[in-house]
């Protein structure tokens, strides 16, 4: 078989378990930034156009670059995201879209200088809800990848270092368990804070 030019981060089943893991690990997080929403609409579209640029993910691509536009990016803005550049990109924003670029170029992982400059310039909780966001559209980005290295498998052009038992179980467990395991985690979550809201209540009535 010939094997696939493609060049795209995907998933293996080592790298799904650990992300969902992740996902997982910081339910929290992820509830707190998308009920709070201290981060601007237009800003977090930036920020997920930004990690999808790098990630070269098309169907994440063609859904943000929709949302982007009906959030009031305008079209320059736009075509500098979808493109890795900044020209348009302003003033006030520039410090999250470089992180959304190092942090997705770094695979994942970020410099402590970065981050550090990031809190400071947007505070801990702006800085902890755009790595949320960083760490959702990272996941989009590689399961959708994932699913067209399987494509690239059934045009005969398998990619690279990709088996198929691993592209068919990723695709399934994301599709499945990752919603079921978040959505667990958000009881999980809620229960905890009822149980500890009535010990509040107790103590408080003692």
């Amino acid at each position: 078989m010939n094997q696939s030019t493609f060049n795209k981060r995907i998933f293996t089943l080592s790298t799904f378990a650990a992300s969902a893991r992740d996902l997982f690990a910081h339910v929290d997080d992820l509830h707190r930034t998308f009920t709070q929403r201290r981060i601007s609409r237009p800003l977090v579209e930036k920020i997920m156009m930004t990690v999808t640029q790098v990630n070269g993910c098309r169907y994440c691509s063609y859904v943000h670059t929709r949302m982007a536009l009906q959030a009031g990016v305008s079209e320059p803005e736009l075509h500098d995201l979808l493109t890795g550049e900044l020209n348009h990109i302003p003033e006030h924003e520039i410090i999250a879209v470089l992180f959304a670029q190092h942090y997705a170029e770094q695979a994942d992982r970020y410099d402590a200088a970065a981050w550090q400059r990031l809190q400071d310039t947007y505070g801990a909780d702006a800085a902890n809800d755009m790595l949320s966001h960083m760490r959702v559209i990272t996941f989009a980005n590689l399961y959708g990848n994932t699913f067209d290295a399987l494509l690239e498998r059934f045009r005969f052009r398998p990619v690279s270092g990709s088996h198929f038992f691993d592209e068919v179980m990723v695709l399934s467990a994301g599709a499945i368990v990752v919603p079921l395991g978040l959505f667990s985690g958000m009881i999980v979550r809620r229960l905890n804070v009822a149980v500890f809201q009535r010990r509040d209540l107790r103590v408080h009535h003692d």
